[in-house]
């Protein structure tokens, strides 16, 4: 006779690893959260700081009580890698809520599923949801999450995105990058500025790049970054980030044409072949040695072997985004030995975040808002970039603080002086400018808009004189200087300037 079997979930046999001293406060953080009357909260934990663990432990003990949950991938790459975690951690009674999955169950108290998906049908019920890699807000959860009845978790390493803080209204920062390298869970990177694209003139848009500027001057390069790849890469396991995918193609045809395998890993590439790609990718052997990614690879893909990024995608606003590139080869890997990862930088952009990495490299954030700002500002390449590295052990990229050996630089003046006359452009409440370059930007911005094109040169060097006390470099060209927002301060003098010179020819006139 045979055995029929009531096949309800159990999920009291699930097993967990312990957490780490961290993961627990940031359990206890949100648990104490909760009770203060905070129904969405986020978590923001590094690279290596075990979102997924976090999410899916969070989600065990809902499960415990009675209760149904959620765990939201803005992706489909990470909905069969959550759905694995889940099994190795016991909690394989859940549904796949993605089109046409095989595991799809609408029984199950809980559900893994793609916003995609939920975006075209009902939301399931649910009294708790984890919402992986909360930054990218999704409208699938941003209009639902404010007015449904659920306690709702936020996961991300970079809560950069603007309007965070109505979504979410309690930060909890998990740990920090730093304390991840001290204790063993990522490797240290390790930085080589190789051959760079020369994005001087290049088109912008809302402040950053173009897509094609960036794709036009990456391809100029590209037998550089293969070329240095072969000397300093050392056949490590590599992902390249480049600015569109044509540009991906171009890039991995060159690896091939030299006998290295690569692969191109964008969202024009199927759902059959990224299968077989990351199947391949995550053996230690493999003999695919390269992926090629614009961003799809950017954002909770985890290889741990993974000892080499190579970045070829210029950024001048998104540090969340340069800080989830570099995340992908960070992770730890103790079964291949894994020491440090090696940054290959064709994009210029460790130079220009290395300050805003370095601050969030030590302390993370303190507010929701903060990181909204880290991404917004404008960096710009600095002609006097000081390369040398820290002044202690000669890590670079060096800013304030060694991401190495943590030396950190006395500042003495919270002023930026330019050569010449010495005239401060100051940086309180009425600093005119980041930088001299950036003076120069928005002098030339003004003067474009206000004056002939046979007089936009002088004016700007006049302005630009007058403010800083001194002559703008030679090279520095109008016709190759992007137009750029400009300040209140900047715009505040140079109205004052008006005025007075106004005032001063009436005077000659009477």
């Amino acid at each position: 006779m045979s055995q029929l079997w009531e096949d309800k979930p159990n999920y009291a046999s699930a097993t967990f690893p312990a957490p780490r001293p961290f993961q627990q406060s940031a359990h206890d953080a949100l648990r104490a959260g909760a009770i203060a009357g905070h129904k969405n909260q986020l978590i923001m934990a590094p690279t290596g700081g075990g979102k997924t663990y976090l999410g899916l432990r969070i989600i065990h003990e809902a499960l415990l009580k009675g209760k149904k949950a959620v765990f939201m991938c803005d992706r489909t790459t990470l909905i069969n890698q959550t759905s694995e975690a889940a099994d190795k951690y016991g909690l394989s009674a859940h549904g796949i809520l993605q089109a046409s999955h095989w595991r799809m169950n609408h029984d199950a108290p809980f559900q893994i599923a793609s916003a995609q998906t939920v975006a075209r049908r009902q939301w399931p019920d649910a009294d708790v949801i984890v919402v992986d890699e909360a930054h990218t807000q999704l409208k699938a959860w941003t209009e639902y999450i404010p007015h449904c009845r659920a306690k709702v978790i936020g996961l991300s390493a970079t809560p950069f995105s603007p309007g965070l803080g109505k979504l979410f209204t309690n930060l909890i920062n998990a740990t920090t990058m730093h304390d991840l390298t001290q204790s063993g869970v990522l490797v240290p990177m390790r930085v080589m500025s190789c051959t760079m694209t020369n994005m001087a003139g290049a088109d912008t848009a809302g402040g950053e790049w173009t897509d094609q500027a960036a794709e036009q001057r990456g391809m100029e390069i590209i037998g550089d970054v293969v070329a240095e790849w072969v000397k300093h890469g050392q056949n490590r396991k590599t992902i390249v980030f480049g600015a569109t995918i044509k540009h991906c193609e171009e890039i991995c045809r060159q690896f091939n044409e030299i006998g290295v395998m690569a692969a191109v890993f964008t969202s024009n590439t199927l759902p059959t072949e990224r299968e077989f790609l990351l199947k391949e990718y995550r053996k230690h052997d493999s003999n695919l040695r390269v992926l090629v990614s614009v961003e799809a690879l950017a954002k909770g893909f985890d290889v741990p072997d993974v000892g080499c990024v190579v970045d070829c995608r210029p950024l001048r606003k998104s540090l969340s985004t340069a800080i989830q590139m570099w995340g992908r080869g960070l992770r730890s890997s103790p079964d291949t030995n894994k020491k440090d990862c090696l940054l290959l930088d064709h994009s210029g952009n460790i130079q220009r975040f290395s300050e805003d990495y370095t601050s969030v490299f030590f302390d993370g954030l303190d507010a929701l808002d903060m990181g909204e700002k880290l991404d917004k500002a404008i960096r710009r390449d600095k002609d006097d970039f000081e390369a040398k590295g820290c002044p202690s052990c000669g890590y670079t990229p060096f800013a304030k603080r060694c991401m190495s050996c943590g030396y950190e630089k006395q500042v003495q003046a919270l002023v930026e002086n330019v050569p010449g006359e010495m005239r401060e452009i100051t940086i309180g409440k009425k600093k005119i400018a980041d930088d001299s370059r950036h003076l120069w930007e928005q002098a030339c911005t003004y003067a474009r808009a206000h004056s002939a094109p046979e007089k936009q040169r002088a004016r700007a060097y006049y302005l630009f004189k007058d403010m800083a006390g001194t002559e703008p470099p030679r090279y520095w060209a109008l016709d190759t200087t992007p137009d750029v927002p400009m300040s209140r301060n900047f715009l505040n003098r140079v109205s004052a300037k008006n005025i007075a010179y106004a005032k001063a020819r009436q005077a000659v006139a009477a």
